[in-house]
């Protein structure tokens, strides 16, 4: 039976994953009745468009977009000259320089450029990450007739959300892999697990919940649910799907005996987000007040991944997990999807 918000046939939405994937996986988890997710917050405007064409000319079935809407800070040279301070001797030990100081960084917000490229495929769902953009390009995109959702990580995150107009909020718990989508406040304090998360925010508000963060297996979906969710929105278990880009470094490490010692940690971009700890995380410190603003903080940590990755280590490498890997399969992300959606 087709689920009504989405058009999907199955509750599974997959989480978009920046860096480790593109619209093959999304397309295989949409053709399998799931809504398959197009991470293009790191994209340019030209590859946007690529794979929203790519993913049309195979399917279809609905999909979602998925966009950055942070605030850009002003880079600051003086805190950027500090941190490459900090990191230098992680770039003695390679003979190498950090290069020269460049405000250029991968990770944009949404912006009218980009929905001007976007509105002639008029896209089914888009999802945002860090709250919403400004009222007149939210207003632009529900004039498409797209579905709106955005990821709340606290009951008054989710109640805003409500309030903009969204169709459903996505109630990340602590658990979730990669950024946290926190925007109202940013003390982790006030960060809750899943199932603690998700019956408030049911509670609270009055449009379907989306829960994420930890959840693996057909079971964990029905848990989910039960608490009053009406889909769950699945990452880390994609990873080593045969669809995604996930790179040797990173698949070894979740196959590896540490992939369940993750944690919150800004120095890769500057936000808050869950990876399995390495190198660069257990000696610099999980979180850092002196780590540059997002998105700045990755131009130095970007050029150190580049240089350890080539001696095949991932010291430096944003390793994102979950806390929950066990449902981490070397299958397609066809039999992935129907697999956690078995009991539905």
């Amino acid at each position: 039976m087709e689920k009504d918000l989405f058009g999907t046939t199955l509750p599974i939405i997959q989480s978009p994953m920046a860096g480790v994937q593109d619209s093959e996986l999304a397309i295989a988890v949409s053709e399998a009745g799931g809504l398959g997710s197009l991470p293009c917050g790191m994209l340019s405007i030209e590859k946007i468009i690529s794979e929203i064409e790519s993913i049309k000319s195979v399917t279809d079935k609905p999909f979602n977009l998925n966009f950055f809407c942070h605030e850009m800070p002003k880079y600051n040279p003086a805190r950027q000259a500090m941190w490459q301070e900090t990191l230098k001797p992680y770039f003695t030990k390679t003979g190498t320089l950090c290069a020269s100081q460049s405000s250029s960084v991968g990770r944009l917000p949404f912006n009218h450029d980009i929905a001007d490229a976007i509105e002639p495929f008029s896209p089914p769902v888009i999802s945002f990450h860090f709250g919403l953009p400004n009222k007149d390009l939210l207003a632009r995109i529900k004039r498409w007739g797209t579905r709106v959702i955005s990821t709340a990580t606290t009951v008054d995150e989710a109640i805003w959300l409500e309030s903009q107009g969204v169709d459903a909020v996505i109630a990340q718990g602590i658990e979730a892999g990669g950024h946290r989508g926190m925007f109202l406040s940013e003390a982790l304090s006030n960060q809750l697990g899943l199932f603690s998360l998700v019956p408030q925010i049911v509670a609270k508000i009055n449009i379907p919940v989306i829960a994420a963060g930890g959840i693996a297996s057909s079971e964990g979906v029905k848990a989910a649910m039960m608490l009053g969710a009406e889909y769950v929105q699945v990452g880390t278990a994609y990873l080593l799907c045969t669809e995604a880009k996930t790179s040797p470094i990173h698949r070894m490490a979740l196959k590896g005996e540490h992939s369940n010692l993750t944690a919150v940690t800004n120095i890769f971009s500057g936000r808050p987000a869950r990876g399995i700890v390495n190198l660069a995380m257990a000696e610099l410190g999980y979180l850092r007040e002196d780590a540059p603003e997002f998105p700045f903080a990755s131009v130095e940590m970007t050029q150190l991944r580049a240089l350890y990755e080539k001696q095949g280590v991932g010291d430096f490498s944003p390793l994102w997990s979950g806390q929950n890997t066990s449902g981490c399969k070397e299958v397609s992300a066809k039999y992935l999807t129907q697999l956690l959606a078995q009991n539905f």
